[in-house]
């Protein structure tokens, strides 16, 4: 019996969207990149961007458990010499919600071409709404 292979050709996207209000962020976040990735489809194939998109919804609200708004630190270097950043996760929560829930998803993705391009498929808003309504999203739980 051969294995089912999948041609980027015949790939259906559907549209879901994730509330992220009261939820830990790495629970969003793994079933997030679940989706986008498209292992909750059986068709799935590795080397296939056969994944769906992905819109999460208030990145603001989203929960941090222990003492991580204080002791998780976000990093980002300009390139220049003493040009690195410092952020505490509750500066990313104030200031750049979207950022951070961004930044928890592209972890979780493949680090190559592959990855780059299911990451184009995520859109992510600190509040309730969202602009892609025509796509007729479906409700996914967390």
């Amino acid at each position: 019996m051969k294995s089912y292979m999948q041609k980027k050709e015949t790939v259906e996207r559907k549209w879901y969207v994730i509330d992220a209000e009261g939820k830990p962020l790495g629970r969003v976040a793994s079933k997030a990149a679940h989706i986008l990735r498209g292992k909750h489809k059986a068709t799935y194939t590795p080397h296939i961007d056969c994944g769906d998109y992905v819109i999460i919804l208030n990145a603001s609200k989203v929960l941090l458990t222990g003492n991580k708004l204080e002791d998780k630190k976000y990093y980002s270097h300009s390139g220049y010499p003493g040009g690195l950043r410092t952020r505490t996760a509750k500066e990313m929560i104030e200031k750049y919600p979207e950022e951070m829930v961004e930044k928890a998803v592209k972890g979780m993705l493949p680090k190559n071409r592959l990855g780059r391009a299911m990451y184009k498929k995520l859109f992510v808003y600190a509040g309730s709404e969202h602009k892609h309504i025509a796509q007729k999203p479906s409700e996914m739980d967390v």
